[in-house]
């Protein structure tokens, strides 16, 4: 018998599909036949794959070889098949045991001498395995401590074709791989570094508690940028589960750090404002990569300058912040990311973006007007909290204020706020105020009509739409949690009604 089969794992998105290898190897003049929709990454995988035998003391068979990627209908594309490929050859040809490979997962890219290289992806590769009932799963070296984040499968990391040949055999053994402790975070910005700033300082905790969107106006130096770096800081760290889903996004993208694999913290991505819609969105010729939405899931996405981005960029946000998830189309196949992301935009007043207020600006009343217009109305309506920030005063900058409150002790009360939500949201699949339906809000957690009377007046008077009627109660229920109160009074709405209002009425 000459045919023999492994496995390796082909991702679309963040889920892995299993791949079944399969090497069959006939009598006729020698050439190999590769099947299975391969792109051209993975045509090329043969040579790589002969060469890597050859320099690994082994032969590659000099006869008619058919090699079948199964399922066939998917496309598989990236370097990560070559180990696979070399472990079906090998066992096809009877230089190691067929029955060793016929379970195996393998993942690795080959080098033409034989070393076995990182990959992207191997997190969720590892993932797809495990739920695919697979017990062991060999990995490049460099990728072993986060294939090793993975429970029920043993990794076997290898660094040459010759170890991985030597362990097929029985000869040196490969010990399973032992997940390492997870090092701790290097430390955040502190929010005691903003003077002043009352206002923004309360929104970002606002934020923070129930992960609302916010908006911050103001000229340069008021302190945008330091309050956006700051909000991950005061958001809890990853569970489990969110954890190796933002750690496969990134592995995915292969910016995963090789010191420390699983993220525990929230990310802060801050894309430049020249970014481009697959920059931003995902996407690729190729092989799809998740773009800065994507890797800010369960963290910030801080856009600075947002004016600056090309209004067509902005306003693609507008359906992945909706539901949670982006899903890219190509003609090859489709890739489903998670985008469940805080967006943060932070503007100049206007183009001339003069540091001492509107009394310096040389910019016309039409200029201010076409510079603020570049943030759609749409894209606004999706955003809970629109807050204004006026220049630092001297008095907070130089006169010795008292020091304000520090990440930690903001944070704590943000614990506290989204405690009180995940208990009320107990049974409902929800964790934030931000995330509640507009029906829900209405039915399950309705606040009092008689606090509701200036959101009322507001929506009549056309000040807010429905969806930003329905934010205000959300923003309001944040507030509620904050000051441990079981149900948003008329001063929770007043505010969750002027945080959003603010950039309107300016």
């Amino acid at each position: 018998m000459t045919l023999a089969r492994t496995w390796s794992v082909g991702l679309a998105g963040v889920r892995g599909a299993m791949v079944e290898v399969e090497v069959d190897i006939a009598a006729g003049l020698p050439g190999v036949a590769l099947v299975g929709l391969p792109d051209a990454v993975v045509r090329q995988s043969v040579d790589r794959v002969r060469a890597a035998i050859a320099n690994a003391k082994g032969e590659f068979p000099a006869r008619r070889i058919t090699i079948g990627l199964s399922p066939a209908s998917m496309p598989k594309q990236g370097s990560g098949f070559d180990l696979a490929l070399a472990a079906a050859v090998l066992a096809a040809s009877g230089t190691v045991p067929r029955q060793a490979v016929d379970r195996l997962v393998l993942l690795g890219e080959l080098g033409l001498d034989g070393s076995v290289r990182a990959i992207r992806g191997v997190l969720p590769a590892v993932l797809a395995a495990a739920r695919a009932g697979h017990d062991h799963v060999v990995v490049p070296a460099a990728n072993a401590a986060e294939a090793a984040l993975v429970d029920r499968i043993d990794v076997l990391a290898v660094e040459t074709l010759t170890q991985l040949v030597e362990h097929l055999k029985g000869i040196t053994r490969l010990e399973p791989q032992v997940r390492g402790a997870v090092p701790p975070a290097p430390p955040s910005p502190d929010l005691g570094d903003v003077v002043g700033q009352a206002a923004g300082r309360r929104a970002v905790e606002v934020a923070a508690a129930g992960g609302h969107h916010l908006y911050l106006a103001g000229p340069p130096g008021a302190g945008k940028t330091m309050l956006a770096e700051r909000l991950p800081g005061l958001l809890p760290a990853l569970d489990e589960q969110s954890a190796l889903e933002v750690t496969a996004i990134h592995s995915i993208a292969g910016i995963l750090p090789s010191d420390a694999p699983l993220i525990t913290r929230p990310t802060f991505e801050a894309p430049h404002h020249s970014a481009t819609m697959a920059a931003l969105i995902g996407g690729g010729s190729g092989s799809i990569r998740p773009g800065a939405l994507c890797r800010a899931h369960r963290g910030v996405l801080f856009m600075d300058e947002a004016p600056e981005f090309p209004r067509a960029v902005l306003d693609t946000l507008r359906q992945p912040l909706e539901r949670g998830q982006v899903t890219i189309q190509r003609a090859a196949g489709a890739a489903t990311f998670p985008c469940r992301a805080q967006l943060v935009l932070a503007a100049n007043p206007c183009p001339c973006a003069t540091a001492v207020g509107d009394t310096a600006c040389t910019c016309s009343p039409l200029e201010r007007r076409r510079y603020q217009a570049r943030l759609s109305g749409p894209l606004l309506d999706r955003v809970d909290l629109r807050v204004e920030l006026p220049p630092v005063t001297r008095a907070a900058w130089l006169d010795g204020l008292p020091a304000p409150e520090s990440t930690a002790v903001v944070a704590a009360r943000v614990a506290g706020a989204r405690a009180a939500a995940g208990e009320r949201l107990a049974g409902t699949g929800l964790g934030l105020n931000s995330e509640v339906p507009g029906r829900m809000l209405r039915e399950r957690f309705a606040v009092p009509r008689a606090s509701l009377r200036l959101a009322e007046r507001a929506l009549e008077r056309g000040a807010i739409s429905v969806r930003g009627f329905d934010r205000v109660m959300r923003v309001a229920w944040t507030l509620s949690d904050l000051a441990g109160r079981t149900v948003p009074g008329s001063d929770e709405v007043a505010e969750a009604l002027g945080m959003r209002l603010q950039r309107a009425a300016a």
